[in-house]
C-alpha cells in the first residue's frame, strides 16, 4: 500500500513562479529516492470556514495563496529512507530565500485507508 506525505503551506501570491521553480527542482530528487508521484496544487477555490479552514491552519495572510501538495511513495519504509536521503542531498539546499515561510507549513505522513 502506498504512503503519502502531505503538505499545506501559505505562499505569497507574487512568488508563485518562484515556488513552482523550487518544486520543479525538488520533485526529480524525491523521485530519484523512491517517490512515485509529486503533486503541487495552487489554491484556486479555498473558502473561509466558520471554525477552521486551510488558510487558518497555516495562518495565511492577505496576499498569500494556500498550496496543497503531496508526495506518494510505494510504502513507508521507502518514504523514510527516501526522505532522509532527499534531505541530505546537497541539491535540496536552498540557493537563496525560500518562496514561503516554512514555519507556517503543516505536514505529515499518511497511510491510505481507501483508494478508489
Amino acid at each position: 500500500m502506498p504512503y503519502i506525505d502531505g503538505y499545506v503551506v501559505p505562499v505569497p501570491s507574487g512568488k508563485k513562479q518562484d515556488y513552482i521553480a523550487m518544486a520543479a527542482k525538488s520533485a526529480p530528487i524525491f523521485k530519484e529516492y523512491g517517490a512515485t508521484r509529486v503533486v503541487e496544487c495552487w489554491g484556486d477555490d479555498v473558502p473561509d470556514g466558520t471554525r477552521t479552514d486551510f488558510k487558518r491552519a497555516v495562518q495565511a495572510e492577505s496576499g498569500e495563496t494556500v498550496v496543497f501538495s503531496w508526495i506518494e511513495w510505494p510504502d513507508k519504509a521507502t518514504r523514510d529512507e527516501g526522505m532522509k536521503r532527499s534531505m541530505q542531498d546537497p541539491r535540496m539546499q536552498p540557493s537563496g530565500d525560500m518562496p514561503f515561510d516554512g514555519k507556517r507549513m503543516i505536514f505529515g505522513g499518511f497511510a491510505p485507508v481507501l483508494d478508489v
